[in-house]
């Protein structure tokens, strides 16, 4: 049985991103409406304490993580502007799980102005 996991590293200052807020969405098959399945914050080594889906809560499908990095960047003391001019705010990633026997990472390396991510291990 698969599971899906998550890891924020902050490129910016070189360490594992603590208490970044992550959302986990399932979307549906048009692409018009989401559901929060999942939400949990990362722990010291930036990671979510269990996996957001696992076992038969893993399905194929389409799915979107939202990450809440400007509010992260904001209380490590990045001088940012207010919310909504953020260059970097919300990070949403949209994936599909093709094979939920699978197991399947959405690393995000972020920095207040840059991310990326891949498929990770």
């Amino acid at each position: 049985m698969g599971k899906l996991s998550t890891h924020v590293l902050d490129t910016a200052h070189g360490r594992p991103a603590a208490g970044v807020a992550v959302a986990l969405y399932a979307v549906d098959a048009d692409g018009k409406a989401r559901t929060l399945v999942a939400s949990a914050a990362t722990n010291a080594d930036g990671r979510c304490d269990r996996p957001l889906l696992e076992g038969e809560a893993l399905r194929a499908g389409r799915y979107e993580l939202v990450f809440a990095a400007g509010d992260y960047f904001a209380a490590q003391g990045v001088a940012l502007p207010a919310p909504a001019l953020r260059f970097v705010d919300r990070v949403t990633i949209a994936f599909g799980v093709a094979d939920a026997s699978q197991n399947y990472h959405v690393p995000l390396v972020v920095t207040p102005w840059s991310y990326s991510t891949y498929r990770g291990s």
